[in-house]
Protein backbone atom coordinates (compact mmCIF):
# COMPACT_ATOMS: atom_id res chain seq x y z
CA UNK A 1 0.00 0.00 0.00
CA UNK A 2 1.69 3.32 -1.08
CA UNK A 3 2.07 6.29 1.45
CA UNK A 4 2.46 9.01 -1.01
CA UNK A 5 1.68 12.12 0.70
CA UNK A 6 0.52 10.38 4.41
CA UNK A 7 2.24 12.12 6.96
CA UNK A 8 4.02 8.55 8.74
CA UNK A 9 4.41 8.96 12.30
CA UNK A 10 7.16 7.14 14.55
CA UNK A 11 8.17 7.16 18.06
CA UNK A 12 10.85 4.95 20.14
CA UNK A 13 12.21 6.19 23.49
CA UNK A 14 14.55 8.31 22.13
CA UNK A 15 13.23 9.69 18.90
CA UNK A 16 10.32 10.80 16.95
CA UNK A 17 9.98 11.19 13.50
CA UNK A 18 7.25 12.60 10.89
CA UNK A 19 7.90 11.58 7.17
CA UNK A 20 5.55 12.56 4.77
CA UNK A 21 6.90 11.16 0.97
CA UNK A 22 5.08 12.40 -1.59
CA UNK A 23 6.25 12.71 -5.61
CA UNK A 24 8.62 15.41 -5.81
CA UNK A 25 9.22 16.65 -1.97
CA UNK A 26 10.20 13.53 0.60
CA UNK A 27 9.90 15.73 4.39
CA UNK A 28 11.39 14.23 7.44
CA UNK A 29 11.45 15.81 10.99
CA UNK A 30 13.42 14.08 13.92
CA UNK A 31 12.75 15.32 17.25
CA UNK A 32 15.74 13.94 19.90
CA UNK A 33 13.59 13.49 22.62
CA UNK A 34 17.44 13.00 24.58
CA UNK A 35 17.88 16.49 24.23
CA UNK A 36 14.07 17.72 24.60
CA UNK A 37 13.67 19.46 27.17
CA UNK A 38 9.87 19.58 27.56
CA UNK A 39 9.68 23.51 27.43
CA UNK A 40 6.58 23.72 25.89
CA UNK A 41 8.11 26.74 23.37
CA UNK A 42 7.47 24.68 20.18
CA UNK A 43 3.60 23.84 21.53
CA UNK A 44 3.27 27.14 22.22
CA UNK A 45 4.52 28.29 18.92
CA UNK A 46 2.74 26.06 16.74
CA UNK A 47 0.28 27.45 14.59
CA UNK A 48 -1.59 23.87 14.19
CA UNK A 49 -1.67 23.03 17.94
CA UNK A 50 -0.34 19.88 16.78
CA UNK A 51 2.25 20.07 19.22
CA UNK A 52 1.45 19.13 23.08
CA UNK A 53 3.85 19.00 25.96
CA UNK A 54 4.03 15.90 28.26
CA UNK A 55 4.41 16.31 31.73
CA UNK A 56 7.55 14.70 33.39
CA UNK A 57 7.51 12.22 36.46
CA UNK A 58 8.12 13.39 39.66
CA UNK A 59 9.39 10.91 42.39
CA UNK A 60 9.99 12.19 45.87
CA UNK A 61 11.32 15.53 44.46
CA UNK A 62 13.61 14.54 41.54
CA UNK A 63 12.50 14.10 38.16
CA UNK A 64 12.48 10.59 37.00
CA UNK A 65 10.84 10.54 33.34
CA UNK A 66 11.63 13.28 31.55
CA UNK A 67 9.21 16.03 29.98
CA UNK A 68 8.46 15.62 26.60
CA UNK A 69 6.66 16.63 23.63
CA UNK A 70 4.00 15.05 21.14
CA UNK A 71 2.70 15.58 17.69
CA UNK A 72 -0.60 14.79 15.51
CA UNK A 73 0.39 13.85 12.42
CA UNK A 74 -2.78 14.74 11.11
CA UNK A 75 -2.86 17.92 12.04
CA UNK A 76 1.48 19.47 11.58
CA UNK A 77 1.94 21.17 8.21
CA UNK A 78 5.67 20.56 8.43
CA UNK A 79 6.02 24.61 8.48
CA UNK A 80 9.28 24.48 10.73
CA UNK A 81 8.41 27.14 12.72
CA UNK A 82 9.28 24.76 16.17
CA UNK A 83 12.46 23.72 14.57
CA UNK A 84 13.61 26.87 14.45
CA UNK A 85 12.27 28.31 18.07
CA UNK A 86 13.31 25.29 19.90
CA UNK A 87 15.91 26.75 22.25
CA UNK A 88 18.33 23.21 22.37
CA UNK A 89 18.11 22.22 18.65
CA UNK A 90 15.91 19.11 19.82
CA UNK A 91 14.32 19.64 15.96
CA UNK A 92 15.58 18.90 12.74
CA UNK A 93 13.98 19.26 8.96
CA UNK A 94 15.11 17.67 6.20
CA UNK A 95 13.80 18.16 2.62
CA UNK A 96 15.03 15.33 -0.19
CA UNK A 97 17.73 14.34 2.54
CA UNK A 98 18.43 17.66 2.78
CA UNK A 99 18.52 20.61 5.41
CA UNK A 100 15.38 22.70 4.32
CA UNK A 101 13.09 24.92 6.71
CA UNK A 102 9.78 26.30 4.68
CA UNK A 103 9.01 29.05 6.91
CA UNK A 104 12.61 31.01 6.86
CA UNK A 105 13.01 29.65 2.82
CA UNK A 106 9.70 31.54 1.95
CA UNK A 107 10.21 34.37 4.02
CA UNK A 108 8.00 33.94 6.33
CA UNK A 109 9.56 33.57 9.53
CA UNK A 110 12.82 34.72 10.85
CA UNK A 111 16.25 33.09 11.99
CA UNK A 112 15.95 33.17 15.77
CA UNK A 113 19.93 34.14 16.60
CA UNK A 114 22.22 34.05 18.90
CA UNK A 115 25.91 34.14 18.42
CA UNK A 116 29.22 32.04 20.04
CA UNK A 117 32.89 33.99 19.25
CA UNK A 118 35.86 32.92 20.64
CA UNK A 119 39.57 35.17 20.75
CA UNK A 120 42.02 32.68 20.66
CA UNK A 121 44.42 35.51 21.41
CA UNK A 122 42.49 36.32 24.96
CA UNK A 123 42.70 32.11 25.80
CA UNK A 124 44.24 30.87 28.68
CA UNK A 125 45.10 27.83 27.11
CA UNK A 126 45.35 26.13 30.80
CA UNK A 127 42.01 26.32 30.82
CA UNK A 128 40.86 24.56 27.46
CA UNK A 129 39.89 21.26 29.58
CA UNK A 130 37.69 23.83 32.23
CA UNK A 131 36.05 25.01 29.53
CA UNK A 132 35.09 21.74 27.28
CA UNK A 133 34.21 20.12 30.92
CA UNK A 134 31.75 22.73 31.33
CA UNK A 135 29.89 22.99 27.77
CA UNK A 136 26.94 20.51 28.77
CA UNK A 137 25.90 20.04 24.94
CA UNK A 138 29.63 18.79 24.52
CA UNK A 139 30.30 21.09 21.34
CA UNK A 140 33.78 22.62 22.46
CA UNK A 141 36.79 20.81 21.62
CA UNK A 142 40.77 21.19 21.32
CA UNK A 143 42.30 20.90 18.03
CA UNK A 144 45.52 19.89 18.55
CA UNK A 145 46.63 20.69 15.02
CA UNK A 146 45.56 24.27 14.93
CA UNK A 147 46.46 24.75 18.21
CA UNK A 148 42.74 26.38 19.21
CA UNK A 149 39.47 25.64 20.57
CA UNK A 150 36.70 24.31 17.67
CA UNK A 151 32.96 24.58 18.22
CA UNK A 152 30.17 23.63 16.77
CA UNK A 153 28.37 26.40 16.28
CA UNK A 154 25.22 25.16 14.90
CA UNK A 155 24.60 22.74 18.28
CA UNK A 156 25.46 25.50 20.68
CA UNK A 157 22.46 26.47 23.26
CA UNK A 158 24.20 29.94 24.05
CA UNK A 159 24.08 29.18 27.82
CA UNK A 160 27.37 31.23 28.34
CA UNK A 161 29.37 28.96 30.69
CA UNK A 162 32.27 28.73 28.28
CA UNK A 163 32.30 32.77 28.51
CA UNK A 164 32.73 32.60 32.34
CA UNK A 165 34.84 29.73 32.43
CA UNK A 166 37.55 30.68 29.55
CA UNK A 167 37.09 34.56 31.94
CA UNK A 168 35.86 36.20 28.73
CA UNK A 169 37.67 34.45 25.58
CA UNK A 170 33.98 33.62 24.58
CA UNK A 171 31.36 35.71 23.97
CA UNK A 172 27.89 34.63 23.70
CA UNK A 173 24.81 36.49 22.77
CA UNK A 174 21.58 34.77 24.05
CA UNK A 175 18.83 34.80 21.34
CA UNK A 176 16.51 35.54 24.11
CA UNK A 177 16.66 38.44 26.75
CA UNK A 178 14.85 37.78 29.61
CA UNK A 179 14.66 37.23 33.20
CA UNK A 180 14.63 34.35 35.56
CA UNK A 181 13.48 34.72 39.45
CA UNK A 182 13.77 31.64 41.81
CA UNK A 183 11.71 31.77 45.24
CA UNK A 184 13.02 29.07 47.20
CA UNK A 185 10.45 29.91 50.41
CA UNK A 186 8.06 28.91 47.84
CA UNK A 187 9.00 24.99 46.52
CA UNK A 188 7.99 22.07 47.58
CA UNK A 189 9.93 20.62 50.49
CA UNK A 190 12.48 18.34 48.97
CA UNK A 191 11.95 19.16 44.94
CA UNK A 192 14.65 20.12 42.80
CA UNK A 193 13.08 18.99 39.51
CA UNK A 194 14.01 21.97 38.30
CA UNK A 195 17.46 21.18 38.44
CA UNK A 196 17.04 18.17 36.74
CA UNK A 197 15.65 19.79 33.27
CA UNK A 198 17.29 22.61 33.47
CA UNK A 199 19.63 22.10 30.24
CA UNK A 200 22.43 24.47 31.70
CA UNK A 201 23.55 25.12 35.24
CA UNK A 202 21.17 28.32 35.75
CA UNK A 203 19.28 25.68 38.22
CA UNK A 204 21.33 23.34 40.10
CA UNK A 205 22.66 22.21 43.33
CA UNK A 206 25.77 23.36 45.07
CA UNK A 207 27.96 21.86 47.05
CA UNK A 208 25.84 21.64 50.19
CA UNK A 209 22.81 19.77 48.07
CA UNK A 210 21.24 23.52 48.02
CA UNK A 211 18.81 24.60 45.10
CA UNK A 212 20.32 28.30 43.36
CA UNK A 213 20.04 29.71 40.48
CA UNK A 214 22.96 31.15 38.20
CA UNK A 215 20.85 33.46 36.34
CA UNK A 216 23.47 34.43 33.61
CA UNK A 217 23.49 30.86 32.54
CA UNK A 218 19.82 30.89 31.82
CA UNK A 219 18.75 30.25 27.94
CA UNK A 220 14.96 31.61 28.62
CA UNK A 221 13.04 28.01 27.57
CA UNK A 222 11.49 27.79 30.40
CA UNK A 223 11.53 24.12 31.07
CA UNK A 224 11.55 24.53 34.73
CA UNK A 225 8.33 26.32 34.90
CA UNK A 226 6.45 23.63 33.68
CA UNK A 227 8.46 21.19 35.92
CA UNK A 228 7.50 22.76 39.02
CA UNK A 229 5.07 20.97 40.94
CA UNK A 230 3.61 24.79 41.14
CA UNK A 231 2.37 24.71 37.92
CA UNK A 232 1.66 28.10 36.08
CA UNK A 233 -1.85 29.29 35.13
CA UNK A 234 -3.23 30.96 32.14
CA UNK A 235 -6.00 33.23 31.36
CA UNK A 236 -6.66 33.82 27.33
CA UNK A 237 -5.77 36.94 26.05
CA UNK A 238 -6.63 38.41 22.70
CA UNK A 239 -4.22 40.83 20.59
CA UNK A 240 -4.69 42.40 17.52
CA UNK A 241 -1.99 43.22 14.99
CA UNK A 242 -1.50 44.73 11.51
CA UNK A 243 -0.26 42.36 9.10
CA UNK A 244 -0.66 43.40 5.03
CA UNK A 245 -2.68 45.38 5.51
CA UNK A 246 -4.82 43.60 7.10
CA UNK A 247 -6.30 43.31 11.23
CA UNK A 248 -6.00 40.22 12.92
CA UNK A 249 -7.12 38.79 15.81
CA UNK A 250 -5.08 36.18 17.76
CA UNK A 251 -5.27 34.81 21.30
CA UNK A 252 -1.99 34.40 24.20
CA UNK A 253 -2.18 32.75 27.28
CA UNK A 254 -1.21 35.29 30.21
CA UNK A 255 0.25 34.36 33.32
CA UNK A 256 -2.22 35.09 36.22
CA UNK A 257 -0.28 33.16 39.10
CA UNK A 258 3.33 34.34 38.81
CA UNK A 259 3.54 35.57 42.12
CA UNK A 260 2.88 32.45 43.83
CA UNK A 261 5.53 30.74 41.56
CA UNK A 262 9.04 28.86 42.56
CA UNK A 263 10.76 29.73 39.26
CA UNK A 264 9.52 32.40 36.78
CA UNK A 265 11.13 32.71 33.31
CA UNK A 266 9.88 35.79 31.02
CA UNK A 267 11.00 36.15 27.52
CA UNK A 268 11.29 39.88 26.64
CA UNK A 269 13.19 40.40 23.48
CA UNK A 270 14.52 38.22 20.83
CA UNK A 271 17.62 38.38 18.53
CA UNK A 272 16.57 37.45 14.89
CA UNK A 273 16.66 38.63 10.67
CA UNK A 274 14.44 41.14 10.13
CA UNK A 275 10.96 39.93 8.61
CA UNK A 276 7.92 40.83 8.63
CA UNK A 277 4.86 38.05 8.72
CA UNK A 278 1.54 37.61 10.57
CA UNK A 279 3.06 33.81 11.50
CA UNK A 280 6.18 35.65 13.14
CA UNK A 281 4.04 37.91 14.67
CA UNK A 282 2.00 35.77 16.33
CA UNK A 283 4.34 33.28 17.74
CA UNK A 284 6.23 36.04 19.08
CA UNK A 285 3.12 37.71 21.25
CA UNK A 286 2.47 33.79 22.11
CA UNK A 287 5.97 33.52 23.43
CA UNK A 288 7.15 36.67 24.70
CA UNK A 289 5.83 38.98 27.99
CA UNK A 290 4.50 41.78 28.45
CA UNK A 291 8.07 43.63 28.47
CA UNK A 292 8.78 46.46 26.23
CA UNK A 293 12.59 46.42 27.23
CA UNK A 294 15.51 45.52 29.29
CA UNK A 295 19.03 45.04 29.79
CA UNK A 296 20.46 42.04 30.42
CA UNK A 297 23.25 41.65 33.00
CA UNK A 298 26.57 43.51 32.50
CA UNK A 299 28.95 40.46 31.05
CA UNK A 300 32.16 42.16 32.72
CA UNK A 301 30.30 41.40 35.57
CA UNK A 302 29.05 38.82 35.25
CA UNK A 303 32.76 37.20 34.44
CA UNK A 304 33.58 38.03 38.09
CA UNK A 305 30.63 36.59 40.04
CA UNK A 306 31.39 34.29 42.26
CA UNK A 307 28.15 32.56 42.00
CA UNK A 308 28.66 31.62 38.21
CA UNK A 309 32.22 30.47 38.84
CA UNK A 310 31.19 28.46 41.61
CA UNK A 311 28.46 26.76 39.56
CA UNK A 312 31.00 25.52 37.19
CA UNK A 313 32.08 22.04 37.46
CA UNK A 314 35.59 22.21 38.83
CA UNK A 315 34.74 26.19 39.45
CA UNK A 316 38.11 26.62 40.30
CA UNK A 317 40.17 29.29 38.01
CA UNK A 318 43.64 30.80 38.77
CA UNK A 319 43.92 34.43 40.28
CA UNK A 320 40.56 35.00 39.78
CA UNK A 321 38.95 38.18 41.45
CA UNK A 322 35.17 37.70 42.82
CA UNK A 323 32.97 40.51 43.91
CA UNK A 324 32.54 40.82 47.12
CA UNK A 325 29.01 41.29 46.98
Amino acid sequence: MSHRGKTIKNRTENQMTLERPMITRHYLMTWDLDRCVGCQMGPTACPKDALTHLDGEIVKGRMVTPPSVDVDPDACVMCGICVEICPVHAITMTINDQPENPVLKYGAFPEVRGDTSFNKDAFDFSLKDFVINNCPTNIISYDAEKDTMAIRYEDCIRCRQCEVASDGAFQVTQAWQGKVELHRERCVEGCVACADVCPTRALHLNDEGELVLADYYCIKCGSCMHACPIQPEFEEVPFTFESQGQTLTRSHQKLVNGDRLAIKVERWRVHHTPVQSAAWIEALRKLADDKASAVEIDRKRALKRRDLIVALKGHILPEKTWDKD
